[in-house]
């Protein structure tokens, strides 16, 4: 694709919250036109990664240009502007409840234009065509199902005709049919409108389904950038052959195929983490010395413990 086709280009991204870095220098474009799936465990970044590109946070070192434009630069009138630009579909797909569907979807519009009441319910109308839910217009969203609030708030990203559509989680808490069924519409909506679709997504089957290209974040850093047929060969890459990978791609098979057992549960499995975090064990001397290590700092010394207090309550009850 050609450069000027990229509508968002992330360079050596690092945030970092206290002395935890969640980012660690992430690299990655989006071309318009095509459907990027950001993917990983949980805490590797991914929510953080959409937070900056939507503009609510910002970033330690690296930039988030946006339709040209680096978001670090910006102030709150020209991010805002921007934002107008592109649409988001939230996980729960947060619709104000004492409003219809088409009233939620109307909103954005009497916002943020100035367009004739008529205009708009007839552009609400079309919006809510093009996720099949006009004839649900009147209804609240206590009326609809999970399903059909997640298009509602398609609709309302939708509203004004933006170019990049993010996605977070638009599979959560769906059964497989709707979830198939908001598969369909997203290549649908890509394909029809040519937008530049970012989603956020740990649900293979979806992300398979609808990626034209894949991004596996692991600690805060890119482990592959690749199209979704890369993915499915190192996800089929056969089990007898596994020693040909190195360890970042038996890390990213496993998380494809939703193994039990491989690198990325071996790193999260710290030997003894159980009775460190519990006891406070310290690992490093179980062989001698002192293995109860103090958890907390005791302000008050003469103070009884808490298993002495309920102790001496149980004792004093029975005595």
């Amino acid at each position: 694709m050609k450069s000027s086709d990229v509508v968002i280009e992330i360079t050596d991204l690092v945030k970092r919250f206290g002395d935890q870095t969640v980012l660690d220098g992430v690299n990655m474009e989006v071309h318009q036109g095509e459907v990027v799936v950001v993917m990983g465990g949980s805490g590797c970044g991914k929510s953080t990664l959409l937070r900056h590109m939507v503009g609510s946070l910002q970033p330690n070192a690296g930039s988030v240009h946006i339709l040209g434009q680096d978001l670090s630069l910006l102030d709150e009138s020209q991010l805002n502007e921007v934002r107008k630009q592109f649409g988001i579909l939230f996980q729960s797909g947060a619709l104000f409840n004492s409003m219809s569907v088409a009233d939620n979807v109307a909103l954005i519009l009497e916002e943020h234009t100035s367009l004739d009441g008529s205009i708009i319910e007839m552009m609400v109308k079309i919006k809510l065509e093009l996720v099949g839910l006009r004839e649900a217009a009147d209804k609240f969203p206590s009326q609809i199902s999970g399903g059909m609030k997640k298009r509602a708030g398609l609709a309302r990203a939708l509203a004004l005709d933006p170019k990049i559509l993010f996605y977070d989680e638009p599979s959560a808490g769906l059964d497989p049919v709707t979830s198939a069924s908001i598969d369909r519409l997203m290549i649908d909506l890509t394909q029809k409108l040519g937008v530049a679709s970012v989603v956020v997504t740990h649900e293979m089957d979806s992300a398979f389904t609808i990626a034209d290209r894949m991004v596996m974040l692991h600690q805060g850093r890119v482990l592959m950038n690749d199209t979704r047929q890369a993915f499915e060969k190192l996800r089929d890459h056969p089990l007898e052959r596994l020693d040909e990978l190195d360890e970042s791609k038996r890390l990213i098979r496993q998380f494809l195929r939703g193994d039990a057992e491989g690198p990325m549960t071996e790193s999260n499995a710290v030997e003894g983490a159980y009775a460190a975090d519990l006891l406070g064990v310290d690992n490093s001397k179980l062989t001698g010395g002192r293995s109860i290590q103090t958890t907390r700092v005791v302000r008050n010394m003469d103070r009884p413990g808490l298993i002495r207090r309920l102790f001496g309550r149980r004792g004093a009850k029975h005595s």
